[in-house]
């Protein structure tokens, strides 16, 4: 696999993420560029990726399609479609975002509405639109699994591919998000297994990182968290993911907010790949 992230820290020219792309030892980065970047500036950006042997392994959208505000939706809708096609035109596997919700507790927010069957449907017809308007040729367009939101599950994964029935939409994998109770949590490395027999065939893109549960509070506290700072079982992850996967698959660490935070979890992965015998 070819473990990364997002390169982080000041820059403001490619030079300047050069360096930091360099320090930071990744072999797979999320696009420092959207579709709105200069094209000379996009070009240099990929110029450097290439020189480094580095894949651009995501271009995110991060939008929310159905915002209760139509005009946010509306742009948000036109964004995606956007950035897929950047991601078609260069060559980068993975456009990915969440379904959206047409709650009010923001973007990405838990909302009863995010379970009815007519968000459902709204998602398909939004996966399909998108996908049919930019009839993208190397590119996929992908989810992003969420604990309270479509897709939440393998199984629900899978059948929502099924239903939109679009050979260009495939699947992000973040067990993670979809950690959301206890018994996914207790018995990680058999849900982590089933996630990844059931999705490999589709995955373009993986977010790596680890999952804490308060064991000592009532009712149940899932927090999300660095690399060794949960009770995720690192070795056996990254053999679950080397069996699945190809072998130049991203896998990607994600929400650390500093080069030093990304840099203490690149180690800790690191370490538990040597111990694995899986190559990163």
């Amino acid at each position: 696999m070819r473990l990364g992230g997002t390169v982080s820290g000041a820059f403001r020219t490619p030079a300047e993420w050069e360096k930091l792309l360099v320090a930071s030892k990744f072999r797979a980065v999320t696009a420092p560029f959207n579709a709105y970047t200069a094209p000379d500036v996009i070009a240099q950006y990929c110029e450097i990726a290439k020189k480094h042997d580095v894949v651009l392994a995501e271009v995110g959208v991060w939008k929310n399609v159905f915002d209760p505000d139509p005009v946010k939706a509306e742009e948000a809708m036109a964004f995606a479609k956007k950035q897929l096609a950047l991601a078609d035109e260069l060559g980068i596997a993975c456009c990915v975002n969440i379904a959206g919700t047409s709650g009010s507790a923001g973007w990405d927010g838990a909302d009863p509405s995010n379970y009815t069957k007519e968000t459902y449907d709204r998602i398909v017809g939004s996966m399909r639109e998108i996908i049919d308007a930019v009839q993208p040729k190397r590119a996929y367009y992908c989810l992003e699994p969420m604990p309270w939101m479509v897709p939440d599950g393998p199984d629900e994964y899978l059948q929502l591919i099924r239903d939109v029935d679009r050979p260009m939409f495939a699947a992000h994998m973040d067990f993670v998000n979809m950690i959301n109770n206890p018994r996914r949590h207790l018995c990680a490395n058999a849900f982590i297994e089933e996630c990844f027999a059931k999705l490999g065939p589709y995955i373009k893109s993986t977010h790596l990182k680890d999952s804490h549960m308060d064991r000592m509070q009532l009712t149940t506290v899932l927090t999300e968290c660095s690399p060794g700072e949960g009770e995720l079982d690192f070795k056996e992850i990254l053999r679950i993911i080397d069996r699945h996967l190809p072998k130049d698959a991203p896998v990607l660490l994600e929400h650390m907010s500093t080069f030093e935070e990304y840099d203490r979890a690149y180690k800790v992965v690191a370490a538990a790949a040597e111990e694995a015998g899986v190559g990163i």
